[in-house]
């Protein structure tokens, strides 16, 4: 429900007291007709008190669904995964990493990618830049968000993060706000940002790659998990190596 004015909420409170007042005024009522017209003014003054909190309850987290198209220049368009998203967090399924899928936390924040068939997961760092562009956004201020997933993967840049409106477009018959990313001096990318989802539904490389949600969905439920799976253990790979340099099969060079 979409929040109301605070002229809008005065006004139904003013008609609900005055739907009350009126049926304690009428004259000659039987007990039967008093204990109805009782009920149904507290009924009234139930649906406009919840109309009035209703106004004032943050509207519930965004959920839906996309595909996700890339293309550069004038070549075709080709599929570059699978979007999911439910409140801060979000999951990223991509054909060059088919054996797993992302899953992010824009609320912690965290990246990892998850291989169900090993069940093992581990950080995602840069092992795809759909971590750091496709995650929960403040619509007036994407670059604090944007930054802190940067940072997050390891990615050195130069500066703090500043974002730069464009204007308004569309994308899917969908209202977006077009923003230039810079980290200090340098573009980093163009983000085209859903207020309403607060996300980001295309980004635009400084190379031309661009990336774009397409077919999106809202969802009840979430279709897929959005969380690690239960028993599954975290792989690291410096670990690995820390363990092949104090074993015996790791020989230094003279």
């Amino acid at each position: 429900m979409a929040p109301i004015g605070p002229e809008a909420r005065s006004a139904l409170l003013l008609s609900a007291i005055a739907v009350a007042d009126a049926f304690r005024r009428i004259p000659r009522m039987n007990k039967l007709r008093m204990i109805v017209a009782a009920r149904l003014a507290r009924l009234g003054l139930f649906v406009v008190v919840r109309v009035l909190l209703g106004g004032l309850t943050p509207a519930l987290a965004q959920q839906f669904a996309a595909d996700l198209v890339r293309q550069q220049g004038s070549a075709a368009a080709v599929s570059a995964g699978r979007l999911l998203v439910v409140g801060d967090k979000v999951r990223i399924e991509t054909p060059e990493l088919a054996d797993g899928f992302f899953l992010i936390d824009g609320a912690i924040p965290s990246a990892h990618f998850v291989r169900p068939a090993m069940r093992v997961y581990m950080d995602a760092r840069q092992s795809s830049p759909l971590t750091r562009w496709l995650v929960p956004v403040d619509p007036d201020n994407p670059c604090r968000q944007w930054q802190a997933m940067t940072r997050l993967a390891g990615a050195v840049h130069q500066g703090d993060w500043r974002c730069e409106r464009m204007g308004q477009d569309q994308i899917g018959g969908r209202d977006v706000i077009a923003y230039r990313a810079f980290s200090g001096e340098r573009e980093q990318f163009q983000g085209w940002v859903d207020p309403l989802y607060k996300f980001p539904l295309r980004i635009k490389t400084g190379d031309g790659v661009v990336v774009t949600a397409e077919n999106i969905q809202d969802m009840q439920r979430p279709i897929q998990p959005m969380q690690i799976p239960q028993g599954f253990r975290k792989f690291d790979p410096e670990v690995v190596i820390r363990q092949v340099k104090q074993s015996d099969v790791w020989v230094t060079t003279p």
